[in-house]
C-alpha cells in the first residue's frame, strides 16, 4: 500500500472516532431505560423523552455545526465535541433526578450533532476520489462499533451485578447499574481529544481561508504528487467560479440549481430514519423482552443485533466503491421492508394468557390475588393484554415487572423475532446507514457543502428525534405488529424513491459530481 494511502487511512479512522462516540452515547440508553422508568416513576412519553433528548440537541447542533466549522475549521469542532462527550458522561452518571439527567443527555447530543455532521465532512475533503467511498464509510463503521461496544458494556454491567465479589460491591455496579453504563464513555472522549491533535486540518477548509500553500502540502501527504495537483487545481477553480461567499445564507440551498440534489439529499435522510433503525438500537432490550425472553436474554440478544450491525457495515464498506451507493441502497430497501414485515407478522400471531403456574411464579412484590382476577383469560394482541394489566396492577409494578409479567404470558416464536431483527439491521446496515453519509459529503458543491449537509443531517435528527419520543408510545398503543408494519410500508416507499431519484456517485470528483448534479 502506497505511503499516501496509509496517511489517508491512518486520519480518516482518527477522525472517525467520533462516530464511535456518537454511536455508544446514542445506543447505550437502551441499557437504561429499564431501570429509570421505575426509579424516576417515568410515562412513556418522558421515557421517550430521556432517549430522544439526545437526538433533539444533536439536531439543534447541527444546522450550526457546518457553518461554525466553516469559520473555525473542521478538527476545531470535533475537539469541542470531544468535550462535550466527556461532560455528559459524567453528568448523566451522577444525574440525581430525571431533569438533570435529560440536560446532561442534551449537552451529548451537542456533540453527537457536531461529530455526525464533521466527521464525514473531514474524511470527504481529505480522501482521493478512488477510496472516499470507503474511508467515509469508516465513520458509519465506528458508529455502530460504538453501538456494539455499548450493548456489550451494558450486558456486562448487568451480569457483574449480580456478582457478589467483593469489589463488585464497592464500585456499586449492582446498585448503580444504569449509572456505570452512561459513565463509561468518559474513557474513550478522552482518548479522542488527545487524537485529534495528531489530524491535519482539511486542505478544501484551508483552501476556503486563503491558506492555498498549507492546503497543498496536505493534499501531497494524501495523494500521489500528480493526483495532488490534479486536485488542488480542481478544488482551486472550484472557489473561483463565482461561488466562494464569506457566509452562505440558508436561502441559497433553495434556488433552482440545487434543487434536484436538495431533493435527494432530504429523501435520502428522511429514509434512513423513518424505517425505525433507531427504535430498534435504543430500545433493542425493550423489544426483546416484548417477545417474551426476560431482561438478560433480551440483554444478550442485544449484542447479537450490534453485532449484526457492525459485519454488514464491513460489508457495506468492502463493496460500496465496487458496486455503486445506488445497487446497495436498492438490495438494503428490499430487506428493510421485508423483515419489518415478517416482525409484524410475528408478534401479530402472538397470543397473552396467565396461568395459575405463571403467576405463583412472578416476584412477591406484584399483587398475585389480582392476578388470578384474569387467570387463564387470552389476549390476541399486546396491547389489550397491557391495557387489562394497567387496570389491576398499581402503575409503579407494571413499570418494574412488565418484562416478567410478558414472559410469563406470551405465546409465540421468539427466534422468529430475533430473525427479524436481525435481518432488519443487516439490511440498514449494507446500504442506507454507511451509503446516506457518503451521498451526503459527495451530492453537495463545495461552496455550500457545510451549509447543506447541517441542514439535511437537521432533518434526519429530527425524525429520528421523532420515532425515538414516540416509540414506547406506539408499543403501549399500536402495539408491537402495528408499529413494524408502519416502519415496513415507509421501506417499500423508499425503495421505489431510491430507484426513481437517487443516481450513481462512485468514481467521480467532488467537483465532477458539481458539474453533473447542480444546474449552471
Amino acid at each position: 500500500m502506497k505511503k499516501s494511502q496509509l496517511y489517508t487511512i491512518r486520519v480518516a479512522l482518527i477522525v472517525a472516532l467520533g462516530g464511535f462516540l456518537m454511536g455508544f452515547d446514542a445506543s447505550v440508553i437502551s441499557g437504561v431505560v429499564k431501570f429509570i422508568e421505575p426509579q424516576f416513576d417515568l410515562s412513556k412519553i418522558q421515557l421517550g423523552w430521556s432517549v430522544s433528548s439526545l437526538t433533539l440537541m444533536a439536531t439543534l447542533s447541527m444546522m450550526a455545526a457546518g457553518p461554525i466549522s466553516d469559520r473555525i475549521g473542521r478538527r476545531t469542532v470535533l475537539k469541542w465535541a470531544a468535550v462535550l462527550f466527556s461532560v455528559s458522561a459524567v453528568g448523566s452518571a451522577f444525574a440525581p433526578n430525571f431533569t438533570t439527567l435529560v440536560i446532561a443527555r442534551m449537552i451529548g447530543g451537542m456533540g453527537v450533532g457536531s461529530s455526525l455532521i464533521i466527521a464525514p465532512v473531514f474524511i470527504a475533503e481529505i480522501s482521493p476520489p478512488g477510496m472516499r467511498g470507503r474511508l467515509v464509510s469508516f465513520n458509519q463503521l465506528n458508529i455502530v462499533i460504538g453501538i456494539s461496544v455499548a450493548f456489550f458494556t451494558n450486558y456486562l454491567i448487568l451480569k457483574l451485578g449480580s456478582s457478589e465479589a467483593s469489589w463488585v460491591g464497592k464500585l456499586g455496579l449492582g446498585q448503580y447499574n444504569w449509572r456505570w453504563m452512561l459513565g463509561v464513555e468518559t474513557l474513550p472522549a478522552i482518548l479522542y481529544f488527545v487524537s485529534l491533535y495528531f489530524v491535519p486540518r482539511s486542505p478544501r477548509w484551508l483552501m476556503m481561508q486563503g491558506r492555498n500553500e498549507e492546503a497543498l502540502v496536505i493534499l501531497k501527504r494524501a495523494n500521489e504528487e500528480e493526483e495532488a495537483a490534479k486536485e488542488y487545481e480542481n478544488i482551486k477553480q472550484s472557489f473561483l467560479s463565482g461561488k466562494k461567499k464569506e457566509k452562505v445564507p440558508l436561502g441559497e440551498l433553495f434556488k433552482p440549481a440545487l434543487k434536484l440534489v436538495l431533493v435527494i439529499g432530504l429523501g435520502v435522510g428522511i429514509l434512513q430514519q423513518i424505517t425505525g433503525i433507531n427504535s430498534v438500537f435504543f430500545y433493542a432490550p425493550m423489544i426483546f423482552e416484548q417477545s417474551g425472553i426476560g431482561t438478560d436474554a433480551s440483554f444478550s440478544q442485544a449484542i447479537l443485533v450490534g453485532l449484526t450491525n457492525l459485519l454488514f457495515t464491513v460489508v457495506a464498506i468492502l463493496f460500496i466503491d465496487r458496486l455503486g451507493r445506488k445497487p446497495l441502497l436498492a438490495i438494503g430497501l428490499g430487506g428493510i421492508a421485508l423483515f419489518m414485515f415478517l416482525l409484524a407478522a410475528g408478534f401479530n400471531s402472538a397470543t397473552y394468557k396467565l396461568t395459575q403456574e405463571t403467576i405463583a411464579g412472578l416476584p412477591d412484590e406484584i399483587n398475585k390475588e389480582v392476578l388470578y382476577t384474569i387467570q387463564d383469560q387470552q389476549f390476541d394482541s399486546d396491547v389489550k393484554f397491557k391495557v387489562k394489566l394497567s387496570e389491576i396492577l398499581e402503575p409503579s409494578v407494571l413499570k418494574a415487572y412488565e418484562s416478567e409479567l410478558i414472559a410469563g404470558a406470551i405465546d409465540m416464536n421468539p427466534l422468529l423475532i430475533l430473525i427479524g431483527i436481525m435481518g432488519f439491521v443487516a439490511s440498514f446496515a449494507v446500504s442506507i446507514g454507511p451509503v446516506m453519509w457518503v451521498l451526503f459529503s459527495e451530492l453537495f458543491p463545495n461552496w455550500i457543502r457545510g451549509l447543506a449537509i447541517s441542514f439535511v443531517g437537521f432533518i434526519n435528527s429530527l425524525v429520528s428525534f421523532s420515532v425515538q419520543l414516540v416509540f414506547p408510545w406506539e408499543l403501549a398503543t399500536l402495539g408491537t405488529a402495528g408499529t413494524f408494519l408502519i416502519y415496513g410500508i415507509f421501506g417499500a416507499l423508499g425503495l421505489v424513491f431510491v430507484l426513481l431519484m437517487v443516481p450513481e456517485t462512485k468514481g467521480k470528483s467532488l467537483e465532477e459530481l458539481e458539474k453533473i448534479l447542480v444546474k449552471s
